[in-house]
């Protein structure tokens, strides 16, 4: 906080004026090395645990929403994990990602809030969504490949099925501040004629239509929606490529309103219906991440992710 920029909202202001000004912040979060930063940091949460007794952390084991246990019956999410696990492709590589990433890897390159992110004092970060973390191996992956072959076009199919947190709190029922994800990206290079775009969208399309075959789902619907023109090719394609799937309707969703800023070119969602209403089971589409970290304007990438919990509660019980 340098120069004309000023504490944002109440809290932080009143913490501020009791602890010695706008200053702090600025010795903090720019003055201070990252090492000399964590070594403060732990020396002050060792000094915080010292003072608290069993009695403190039952307490906030009771009543803090990060440390309770998932909601979810085990079996069931052993469930679905089977049943994204039967129907993704085989090319795709399972990977398990670190619980925690470098700082800034879901806002460096994606347009998330740091403050929905938990943040540990040795300057990184916890999962809050494991397309990040692929992404990021797979820009490793890509940058080893081009810097071999320059024009290798070769691509990054990774998975990830983790276990998640988020920061914000969500009104919502049913709606936790941990939850698991199955993930999946691919990563490569523009050929030309939107031949990526084409092929790989359709790959993840399909996999989404044989998980939610795969649950005994019915009245899935794939909703598309092109955020600029260019991309109105793969709508007509996608629909085209999946119409031998049963029971699966692919849709335009010119309407949607999430996800702009965040992905470029084409998103989609995937909704089941349950007892006459909709309910949400995935997210993806196309994001520049792979670009900004290779520095290579012709690298490509598609993410997507499942709610396993989700899946988990329209699953019947385990026999």
């Amino acid at each position: 906080m340098t120069g004309d920029e000023q504490p944002t909202g109440p809290a932080l202001r009143r913490i501020l004026d009791r602890v010695g000004g706008p200053q702090l912040l600025d010795l903090l979060a720019e003055d201070l090395s990252g090492a000399d930063l964590t070594t403060l940091m732990l020396e002050v949460y060792r000094r915080r645990a010292d003072r608290l007794g069993p009695a403190e952390v039952m307490r906030r084991y009771r009543t803090d929403r990060f440390v309770a246990p998932a909601p979810t019956v085990f079996a069931r999410l052993r469930q679905a994990e089977d049943v994204l696990l039967a129907a993704l492709p085989g090319a795709f590589e399972m990977v398990t990602p670190a619980p925690l990433l470098p700082l800034a890897a879901h806002s460096a390159v994606a347009t998330v809030d740091p403050r929905k992110v938990v943040a540990t004092v040795r300057g990184s970060e916890v999962a809050a969504d494991p397309t990040n973390a692929l992404a990021l191996e797979a820009a490793r992956r890509r940058s080893a490949a081009l810097a071999a072959d320059h024009r290798c076009a070769e691509p990054v199919r990774l998975a990830a099925n983790q276990r998640v947190v988020r920061a914000q709190h969500f009104a919502a029922p049913g709606q936790h501040a941990h939850f698991q994800l199955f993930a999946l990206v691919t990563a490569g290079r523009d050929t030309g004629g939107g031949s990526f775009e084409r092929r790989h969208l359709v790959d993840h399309l399909w996999f989404a239509a044989r998980a939610t075959a795969g649950a005994g789902l019915s009245g899935t619907e794939i909703r598309l929606t092109c955020l600029d023109a260019s991309a109105a090719g793969l709508l007509t394609h996608a629909r085209e490529a999946l119409s031998a799937a049963p029971g699966v309707a692919v849709v335009d969703d010119p309407d949607r309103t999430t996800g702009r800023g965040y992905y470029t070119g084409l998103c989609y969602k995937v909704h089941t219906t349950v007892d006459g209403r909709p309910v949400e089971l995935a997210d993806g589409g196309f994001v520049d991440w792979t670009r900004r970290l290779t520095g290579n304007r012709k690298e490509r990438l598609l993410i997507g992710g499942f709610g396993v919990d989700r899946l988990a509660a329209l699953l019947p019980p385990p026999g």
